[in-house]
């Protein structure tokens, strides 16, 4: 299996030697035409087919095109010419005339040449390329440029066209002679003058660089083969294979800026730097005869004896040191450099135990088009064999590049897959991106058997892979019913599935391996090589094995010797790829989670609402795998709550195993599936989380089963059953029913505890519903719950209050047929005070209840809640005979010029005309008359009168009599009285001194002085007149008070 068919015999029987061939596509009626020059100067013309069972048709043939051997040939189709190298000179001969012939006449000495075409773009202010051999887009205007570098003695000559126009010649002078040239790029041409020697020049700047490439070893470690023959460099080159012919420089151009130069057994990538381009290099089992590229692979022309047919798929071999006696064209990809297809030639049946070749191979095709097959001939060694039976040459056809593909991925060798999908145009695979990223996932898929656990989420999760896919990776612990064994991942991710192996009749017998080497496959999660096959070991009896004598075997034995010994003292740890795995894989799911929970929030859809959606397990194991590896924002809203539930439930599995502290938020918020992960947790007793988990899930009667079963290990009440009354509480009114059904058992253990699932202020269940309840389960509970809701609630509903009421009096009731005293007291006394103290219930209704012949006081009480307050104070006085309730009931509604100003006179009317239910008169006189005594002042006393019985006396109402005389009324008009009296008489009193005279005379005395008062102010004193001078009058004034006194 390899990207080549088998080769296939286009023209067979060749008498002449050919020394060249070149091929030139022209159309599909006509076929490709074949040109092969000969040693003689022939040019011999096919036509040759894609078919395979048709061989190579003879078109014509120029005879003596050329005096001597025709050494190199090339088609430049810019002028549809023909580029012959012979007699050590370049010549162009007109197609299809071939004439006249137009030597290119600064080639002389010419030993090789190459031809390079691209497409180039062109500003409109310079005539020369502004990016030579770059491709491109709105650089300029495009023109296909045509390069011809021959390579003469110490030289290098470059003829060019430009759209069929001829362009200036260019001339390189150089140190050496290339003997083999190839095109790096559209300005930089790489050629070898010894078969270990090369250099770069550059065209456009005329500078030559040598290539360096690093000192190969005898045992390449770095390299991409294990067989190296670099110890034979100094044996004599090809001699030393019976080959003599001399040794040419192997020169190819990979790609853009790559060419692949072959230094005895190793080919190395050199850049346009002149240095290696690449880490890897290529090891051949010997130097190459012959190197040539069909993109993207190369080929060489092995010598014979040098390949082991352990290399070769489909020999059979008895020995390792059994080795191909005939040429091998080794084919390796120019991308990885790994070997993809070895055919030993001719290809006809082979006996590996043939001791010589039986032909001679040659490519003459080193750099053929892309597009074009690539042609070996092959000669018999025998010269009777040759002259008889001619030359024959043989065509390799690669396969479709799908082909390709698929057996590359049958294989397992997916880098290489995708590397070659990466060098191919979108044009040429149906699908490009498709395969990509399916090759992708399937390497991905791979990296994950090899225990590379990042590069594979890596990838997951850049494809946006199905979650459900990437779980079922994962042992049963983890993935559930979705683990796929893994011998099914590869079809899983869309590759082929696994051949079934045939039966072994009789197994080839194999060497036991050395003791204390490891096997493959003995470690879990160590790397596989998936790029290429692993080559065989060295066979015994090689080249290399002869020449590994002496000290170096000795040294060789030692150091095996102490790496044996270090190796039994010191064994490295197994690595726990399973926890590392588990690691990556939280990685990944925690980067979906997130991303998923995004997506569905465009569709209004979050995890609260995840009771509502369709469980995972209803959907089949097949539908889970099946959903689309898509960008979130392309799925469906119920493919995104299918990826949430899957995610989600690895999830929460990962953690139970390496990370169980971080189960608690996973159990209240997600889509994780219940019933993959509950039993999980029971058995590791994780009966909390299984709590959230269920309440996640509203699966509340799960949760509240679960409690009641933990509650029973618990001795303390508090402990027992605050866990059940905490989660009840948090319930909303959408869960009554389950409130209800499991606080009933509460309830049985503790009502006191039971009682907080419904006083809690989290949620606010239904008032009606939770009061029926509660009455269902006793009526005591449910007065406590409306008590609760009026005091804490501010409740203010005449229902609630009608049925608090209603609910008092009815355990009133029952208590007093239970004969229970203090409950009954108990109750009443509520009764009394709530209908006392409240005013938002229906009086009338409840009065109609209470029974004819109780509950006096409570009807006392309604009826003053009537208005009807003779009534209550009747019952009061006739019916309870209390006498100091129905006073204190007349204090309260007592209203100063309200209709109830006067209901202290409608009690006293009660007792002094008693009806025919009251009791004795001389019962109700003393209250009557005390009454009177106490609140006279609200009483009116003339209609206070009218009702005292005959027979009481003055004595007996003294006091309501001084209190009546004291009234504000009459005390204020006496008053007025006095006072309008009082001032009558002082007026008439000084009318009387004002109209009284004194006269003075002359001979007029001072009683005080005793000298004549003549002219002098006076002083008049009364009450009597007497006069004195002014200046005497305190003196006598103090003189008549003494003597009053």
């Amino acid at each position: 299996m390899g990207p080549f068919n088998q080769p296939d015999v286009v023209l067979d029987g060749f008498k002449e030697r050919p020394e060249s061939l070149t091929v030139q596509g022209t159309c599909v009626r006509c076929g490709d035409r074949l040109y092969i020059g000969t040693s003689t100067g022939n040019l011999h013309v096919y036509a040759f087919g894609d078919a395979p069972d048709h061989p190579a048709e003879l078109v014509e043939t120029k005879k003596s095109l050329c005096r001597r051997s025709i050494d190199q040939l090339a088609y430049v189709k810019d002028v549809n010419s023909l580029a012959v190298l012979s007699e050590a000179q370049v010549t162009l001969f007109p197609y299809p005339t071939y004439s006249p012939p137009a030597p290119l006449v600064k080639t002389k000495g010419a030993l090789c040449f190459a031809l390079h075409t691209a497409v180039e773009y062109l500003t409109p202010s310079t005539p020369a390329p502004s990016n030579p051999g770059t491709p491109g887009k709105g650089k300029g205007v495009p023109a296909v440029v045509t390069r011809l570098a021959v390579g003469c003695r110490r030289k290098i000559v470059v003829y060019s066209w430009r759209d069929g126009e001829p362009q200036e010649l260019q001339e390189f002078t150089l140190a050496h002679s290339p003997r083999a040239m190839v095109f790096v790029n559209a300005d930089i041409v790489c050629w070898g003058h010894t078969p270990t020697d090369y250099a770069l020049t550059s065209l456009r700047t005329s500078s030559t660089v040598d290539v360096s490439t690093p000192v190969p070893t005898a045992s390449s470690t770095g390299s991409i083969g294990t067989m190296g023959m670099g110890a034979l460099s100094g044996l004599g080159g090809y001699m030393t294979l019976g080959l003599g012919a001399k040794a040419k420089p192997c020169v190819v151009s990979l790609r853009e800026d790559e060419a692949l130069i072959a230094k005895d057994n190793n080919g190395f990538v050199v850049g346009s730097d002149g240095k290696t381009a690449r880490s890897e290099n290529i090891d051949w089992p010997a130097p190459p005869d012959e190197i040539a590229l069909v993109k993207p692979y190369v080929f060489a022309i092995l010598p014979p004896g040098s390949v082991p047919a352990s290399q070769v798929d489909g020999l059979p071999a008895t020995s390792p040191s059994t080795f191909i006696a005939s040429p091998v064209v080794e084919i390796r990809s120019s991308i990885s450099l790994a070997p993809v297809q070895t055919i030993p030639f001719p290809p006809a049946p082979l006996t590996v135990h043939a001791t010589a070749a039986t032909h001679a191979v040659r490519l003459l095709t080193p750099s053929p088009s892309s597009k074009s097959p690539l042609f070996v001939v092959s000669t018999p060694t025998d010269r009777t064999a040759a002259a008889n039976a001619g030359s024959a040459i043989w065509r390799f056809r690669m396969k479709p590049w799908n082909q390709q593909i698929d057996e590359l991925v049958e294989v397992g060798s997916y880098t290489d897959a995708l590397a070659l999908l990466d060098s191919l145009d979108a044009a040429l695979v149906a699908d490009k991106e498709g395969r990509q990223r399916q090759i992708r996932a399937l390497q991905a898929v791979d990296n994950f058997r090899n225990a590379k656990y990042d590069e594979a989420i890596n990838a997951f999760l850049e494809l946006n892979i199905n979650p459900a896919k990437v779980v079922a990776l994962y042992p049963e612990s983890i993935s559930g019913r979705l683990a796929v064994p893994a011998d099914d991942w590869i079809p899983l991710f869309g590759g082929p599935k696994p051949k079934t192996p045939e039966p072994v009749t009789a197994p080839v017998p194999q060497p036991a391996p050395a003791e204390g080497t490891p096997k493959a496959g003995d470690r879990p999660g160590t790397p596989k090589s998936v790029e290429s096959p692993p080559r065989a070991p060295t066979p015994q009896g090689s080249i290399r094995g002869v020449l590994k004598t002496g000290l170096e075997s000795i040294v060789g034995a030692a150091k095996d010797d102490d790496a044996a010994s270090i190796r039994s003292v010191r064994r490295p740890p197994k690595p726990d790829n399973f926890h590392r795995s588990i690691e990556v894989l939280m990685r990944y799911l925690s980067d979906r989670r997130p991303k998923i929970a995004g997506a569905l929030a465009q569709f209004n859809i979050t995890s609260a609402q995840s009771h509502e959606m369709p469980i995972l397990s209803a959907t089949s194991k097949e539908d889970l795998l099946n959903l689309p590896n898509a960008p979130l924002s392309a799925l469906t809203p119920e493919e995104l709550v299918r990826f949430a539930q899957i995610v989600d439930t690895a999830l929460f599995k990962s953690y139970l195993l390496v990370r169980p502290g971080l189960l608690g938020p996973l159990c209240r918020v997600g889509w994780c599936e219940v019933s993959e992960v509950e039993e999980l947790l029971r058995e590791r007793e994780k009966f909390q989380e299984m709590i959230y988990l269920y309440n996640g899930r509203k699966m509340h009667g799960k949760a509240l089963s679960l409690l009641r079963q933990l509650s029973e290990k618990e001795t303390d009440m508090h402990d027992k059953l605050m866990p059940t009354v905490n989660y009840l509480q948090r319930l909303g009114p959408e869960h009554l029913d389950q409130i209800f059904e499991h606080s009933r058992w509460v309830f049985e253990q503790d009502r006191d505890i039971a009682f907080e699932i419904f006083t809690s202020e989290e949620v606010e269940l239904p008032k009606e519903r939770v009061a029926g309840f509660l009455e269902r389960i006793d009526p005591a509970i449910c007065a406590r719950y409306i008590e609760y809701l009026i005091t804490e609630r501010g409740e203010t509903s005449q229902e609630f209050h009608d049925r608090l009421a209603e609910l008092y009096l009815r355990m009133t009731v029952s208590a007093k047929k239970k004969g229970d005293d203090d409950g009954r007291k108990l109750h009443y006394e509520k009764l009394l005070h709530f209908i006392d103290t409240t005013h938002h219930y229906s009086a009338d209704r409840l009065f109609g209840l209470l029974p004819p012949e109780d509950f006096f006081e409570a009807k006392a009480i309604l009826l003053g809640r009537l208005g009807r307050h003779d009534s209550a104070l009747e019952v009061y006085v006739y019916r309870l005979q209390d006498f100091l309730k129905a006073e204190e009931y007349c204090k309260r509604v007592y209203q100063p010029n309200s209709p109830t100003a006067n209901v202290f006179l409608t009690l006293l009317r009660i007792y002094l005309l008693p009806g025919p239910s009251a009791p004795a008169a001389s019962q109700l006189l003393p209250p009557a008359l005390e009454l009177i005594s106490r609140h006279s002042p609200r009483l009116d006393p003339v209609a206070t009168l009218q009702l005292l019985p005959p027979l009481v006396t003055a004595q007996d109402v003294r006091a309501f009599l001084l209190e009546s005389l004291r009234a504000p009324v009459f005390d204020t008009r006496v008053v007025r009285n006095v006072y309008k009296a009082r001032e009558e008489q002082v007026a008439r009193r000084l009318m009387v001194l004002q109209s009284k005279r004194v006269r003075i005379t002359d001979s007029r005395i001072c009683p005080q002085c005793h000298k004549r008062l003549g002219g002098s102010v006076i002083a008049v004193h009364a009450p009597h007149g007497e006069v004195t001078h002014y200046q005497c009058r305190e003196a006598f004034a103090r003189k008549l008070k003494e003597g009053r006194a």
